[in-house]
């Protein structure tokens, strides 16, 4: 299924246009130049241009930092195409970084690497406290694995651990974002064929990677939800299980075409937090 001459333009063109910026970027971060933030967005836009992935955005992301998107997980191109509509840095897992290109490409964007071991769990979360303590953008993904696409997995409530230690520190806004894969060609994508933008469980990356490119345009709909605060879910749990049901019912809608019921509003646990809440979403 798919074009072996598209395959082999979009990866030609997508070669050389990482591979000319990828030593700009490096340059830039030896330098401690400033550009290096935005630098991967206007890369991971061409790379969409490239690859056919036309994205419908609903929201905005904000522009207030630090902050912490978390979002659904459903392919390895959730980093393109989210890395080209937010100026951050992704959290991932410690094994990327040993991946061969990929994993060099991850530390030029300035990726967060963490071990998702128990023993190690106190030390990765200051890790990300730090960054966002920095004023940085972080976008985790709290399923902690990808899915198949058609629903959204329970997200793990340990990942939101940075959120509550900033809460002493200066407190943060989180952001819940969905991704949805929807249609091919202006065609709706159905339980059959997503797999094939989907990669999850054991299939390989490689031949996902060459039946994926040599499809045709795939329109993505990322919807950026309003904003949330530690304070005004009260813990670790219920911050999880809000940004899960934000993220799960806009996937919801984005693969039906219907309006999903919205989660009930988290209740303030003080007057102050209803406060920043509310002025982060004028």
């Amino acid at each position: 299924m798919g074009s072996t001459t598209l395959r082999l333009a979009r990866i030609g063109l997508y070669l050389v246009w990482t591979l000319s910026l990828m030593p700009v970027q490096a340059l830039g971060l030896a330098l401690h130049r400033p550009w290096t933030r935005t630098l991967p967005t206007f890369y991971h836009r061409w790379c969409c241009r490239i690859l056919g992935f036309h994205v419908r955005m609903i929201g905005a992301p904000t522009t207030r930092r630090p902050v912490l998107f978390a979002s659904n997980h459903v392919s390895y191109a959730d980093i393109t195409i989210l890395g080209a509509l937010v100026a951050g840095s992704f959290i991932a897992k410690t094994e990327i970084a040993r991946w061969p290109f990929f994993g060099w490409l991850a530390k030029l964007q300035r990726t967060v690497f963490v071990d998702r071991r128990t023993r190690s769990t106190a030390f990765q979360r200051d890790l990300i406290t730090a960054r966002l303590n920095a004023g940085e953008a972080l976008i985790l993904f709290p399923e902690g694995t990808s899915s198949d696409g058609n629903r959204v997995l329970p997200f793990k409530s340990a990942l939101f651990s940075a959120a509550e230690a900033m809460e002493a520190i200066t407190p943060i806004v989180i952001q819940p974002v969905s991704i949805a894969y929807t249609r091919l060609d202006g065609i709706p994508l159905g339980r059959l064929l997503r797999p094939y933008f989907a990669w999850y469980g054991t299939t390989e990356l490689a031949p996902h990677l060459w039946n994926m490119i040599g499809l045709g345009s795939l329109e993505v709909v990322v919807e950026f939800h309003p904003l949330t605060l530690f304070s005004d879910c009260g813990s670790r749990k219920a911050l999880a299980r809000y940004c899960h049901a934000r993220v799960a019912g806009g996937m919801a809608a984005a693969l039906s075409g219907r309006p999903q019921p919205l989660p009930e509003p988290p209740r303030p646990s003080h007057a102050s937090g209803a406060t920043v809440a509310e002025a982060s979403l004028r």
